[in-house]
């Protein structure tokens, strides 16, 4: 999808970017062999071509913070195809939901394992910038509101500045609401049965249970939780990912 991507240049919109793919302006390859764009004057054209060509070798070398501050953040979802290989998939626990609780616990799947720190073993600024440090896109579930604004304020410099996506919002766009747990339900991605029925209140009493009482079996719980927040994301990314590609670029026939 980013390869299709027009929004970022002078005086294009969705509008416009649509009006390109009917006309069979299809990807950055396609507006920089044509000889005309219309209504694109030629110095225009000669700017966007460079801009362009500039993102191609951004990409080609795989600078995903490049890309982060060329979209708006409600784009960033373009950004998740070329960079899913370095996708991490975030989701923090905390004592509570303000800004100002503590977090106990940060769970990161990179699409092989998940790395799951906890407060006071192992949940550092270091570390978790050791786990980031190789993310080309960042996926949350309301982690533009909650999960990234915490870390940058616990753990400054730890998060890179690579583009994030937000699936709360961009499944909004796709008519999708409820929390992650009502979204999975309506995917039919099941959870294991052993944290099938628990809830961030839950997440919050379990954490209480092994700060006061040492209990294992409590902790254990909290982190299986938490992985499955993270593993789940991935699967609704690739299907969300997919229908609003399908949504903007579905409805076109594209001729060359």
């Amino acid at each position: 999808m980013l390869s299709n991507s027009f929004i970022f240049l002078e005086g294009i919109g969705v509008a416009r970017e649509r009006w390109l793919w009917c006309n069979g302006v299809k990807s950055w390859d396609d507006f920089i062999d044509a000889d005309h764009v219309p209504g694109i004057s030629v110095a225009r054209k000669a700017k966007a071509n460079s801009r362009l060509n500039d993102a191609k070798d951004r990409l080609r070398e795989g600078d995903a913070t490049h890309f982060s501050s060329l979209l708006r953040q409600r784009d960033h979802w373009r950004c998740y195809d070329d960079f899913r290989d370095r996708a991490i998939f975030l989701d923090i626990e905390t004592t509570g939901i303000s800004r100002r609780s503590l977090v106990t616990v940060v769970g990161m799947h990179d699409g092989r394992r998940t790395h799951t720190l906890v407060r006071g073993q192992g949940l550092t600024g270091e570390h978790l910038e050791a786990v980031l440090e190789r993310a080309g896109i960042i996926v949350t579930f309301n982690g533009a509101s909650f999960d990234l604004p915490i870390l940058d304020a616990r753990f400054p410099g730890a998060v890179p500045r690579v583009p994030h996506l937000d699936l709360k919002h961009l499944l909004r766009r796709l008519g999708m609401t409820g929390g992650l747990k009502a979204i999975e339900r309506d995917m039919g991605i099941e959870r294991d049965l052993r944290v099938q029925y628990l809830t961030g209140q839950d997440a919050v009493y379990l954490w209480r249970l092994w700060e006061k009482k040492g209990s294992w079996n409590s902790l254990k719980a909290l982190k299986e939780y938490n992985s499955e927040d993270c593993e789940n994301l991935r699967v609704i990314a690739d299907r969300a990912c997919a229908e609003m590609k399908s949504k903007l670029m579905g409805a076109y026939t594209v001729t060359r």
